[in-house]
């Protein structure tokens, strides 16, 4: 297995504009900008650089249906439009969320294939609220949803686990495995946020009862509720769980200087959450990919990307931290009905 880490991008991220129909809206290319001016001075921190493919409609079917494809390309081969109050679509749109879903399924394939232990898909449009059948909140196509579904359907991985730590609920991933048991869903997210999903009761339904772990966290919460929540509560489950493939809806709107969120995150917070999944996977010997989600302030999004990736290289050491004393002690009476704790 390759000592480094991998890097999946592609030049499409930057045409995808939303702002051609919504003047003001905060996903801009300006985070992909942010994120490529900070790592080049710091030569991408010794990560392989891959261009990312275009996905199939193979692997984009995997979850998705037809129609929402057809329509998405449709769309964006006529110009463009507004698909919700919240998402717009131009003619670039539609390669770019290709390029995206495309990416997530190189960096899965290639971790399966043992290239690297770590890759990190830095595309957008973000995915992790794109439903089975709809597109919303600035995502067309569920990426790491297709990606994990890949996984399990062509590279023989029985296990991925998923953890989601946007400041906002990944309803589409959750909807999209809620009744499966080869995928253990895990979203830490501010209660209250769009989409309004996600509560604590929600565990999946059917067979996939319990393999859903929703944690919402109050407005204003800092590091170390999400850190205690991670370590108390989402990790023991992940280890009954035993994952071969560890993938990460890797938003930084939880950041303090996000304009979306209510949260008090920073930097050293997500590289600390890293380190932490890391551990888990290196347990398993799991390789771990992470996609990219939110974080719409691009100074602090490039911060938090750069600790990432430090993170999944192996620098800086675990820490534990105490169960906080609300929302752990909730969460794992909750969780603990379905997993050993």
């Amino acid at each position: 297995m390759r000592a480094g880490g991998l890097l999946f991008e592609h030049r499409s991220s930057r045409e995808h504009d939303p702002r051609a129909g919504l003047v003001d809206h905060p996903d801009s290319p300006d985070r992909i900008e942010a994120i490529d001016a900070a790592l080049a001075p710091i030569d991408w921190l010794g990560f392989g650089r891959r261009e990312a493919p275009a996905a199939t409609r193979a692997e984009l079917e995997g979850v998705h249906d037809r129609a929402l494809i057809d329509r998405i390309e449709r769309l964006c081969g006529d110009g463009g439009g507004q698909i919700d109050e919240d998402t717009f679509v131009g003619e670039a749109s539609y390669r770019a969320a290709l390029h995206a879903a495309g990416g997530a399924c190189a960096m899965v394939r290639s971790l399966a294939a043992r290239d690297a232990a770590t890759a990190f898909a830095l595309l957008r449009p973000a995915g992790h609220h794109a439903e089975r059948s709809r597109a919303m909140g600035f995502c067309l196509f569920n990426n790491v949803a297709v990606a994990a579904q890949l996984a399990r359907a062509e590279l023989g991985v029985r296990r991925v686990f998923i953890l989601d730590w946007d400041v906002h609920h990944g309803n589409g991933t959750a909807e999209i495995f809620r009744y499966r048991d080869d995928v253990l869903y895990a979203s830490i997210h501010q209660a209250g946020l769009y989409p309004g999903t996600g509560r604590l009761s929600d565990a999946g339904s059917g067979a996939g009862l319990g393999y859903t772990l929703n944690l919402p966290v109050s407005a204003g919460s800092e590091g170390d509720v999400w850190l205690s929540l991670l370590e108390h509560v989402v990790l023991p489950a992940a280890v009954r769980f035993a994952p071969e493939l560890v993938l990460i809806s890797a938003g930084f709107d939880a950041h303090r200087a996000d304009p979306l969120g209510g949260c008090r995150l920073d930097a050293a917070d997500f590289a600390q959450m890293t380190a932490q999944v890391l551990e888990l996977a290196g347990r398993f010997d799991a390789p771990i990919g992470a996609v990219l989600e939110g974080g719409c302030d691009p100074p602090a999004l490039a911060d938090c990307v750069i600790a990432t990736l430090e993170a999944l290289s192996g620098q800086g050491d675990v820490a534990s931290i105490a169960p906080d004393v609300i929302f752990t002690p909730r969460a794992a009476s909750y969780v603990g009905q379905y997993w050993e704790l």
